[in-house]
């Protein structure tokens, strides 16, 4: 498992509304500026973000982005799965995968299920709070 650029920005996004929660709307812009990241790259990610429910956006002049949640309802592994769509170790792992043909008899199986688990385990236990 790589946590990818997908992931990276969208926590990086959610960080800064929760640095920055209480201000109102924060624009993309200014969350670009403050994370040196490309504005393109973050419309993705904020998009992502607000299909999952987790940002609520405003058009216009005073428009942008906000926490749905106060910091501390957040874990980083919620945030992670809104750009990842996975986090799951290998493919057979993941939500919605067919079943493996060898998963009676794969030796290493059961590795990866607990390291799934331990993933998810350490994800969920941290905050967008803790981030900040």
């Amino acid at each position: 498992m790589m946590i990818t650029t997908k992931g990276r920005n969208a926590l990086k996004v959610m960080v800064d509304l929760a640095r920055h929660e209480g201000e109102g709307f924060i624009s993309l812009a200014d969350i670009a500026a403050r994370q040196n990241e490309s504005l393109k790259y973050l419309e993705a990610s904020a998009k992502q973000l607000s299909a999952a429910g987790l940002v609520v956006s405003a058009r216009g002049k005073s428009g942008g982005y906000k926490l749905a949640r106060p910091a501390t309802d957040y874990s980083a592994a919620e945030i992670l799965l809104s750009g990842e769509g996975t986090l799951a170790p290998v493919s057979c792992l993941e939500a919605g995968s067919a079943p493996c043909q060898n998963a009676g008899t794969c030796a290493t199986l059961p590795l990866f299920k607990e390291l799934d688990e331990v993933i998810m385990n350490f994800l969920t236990s941290k905050k967008l709070s803790d981030l900040v």
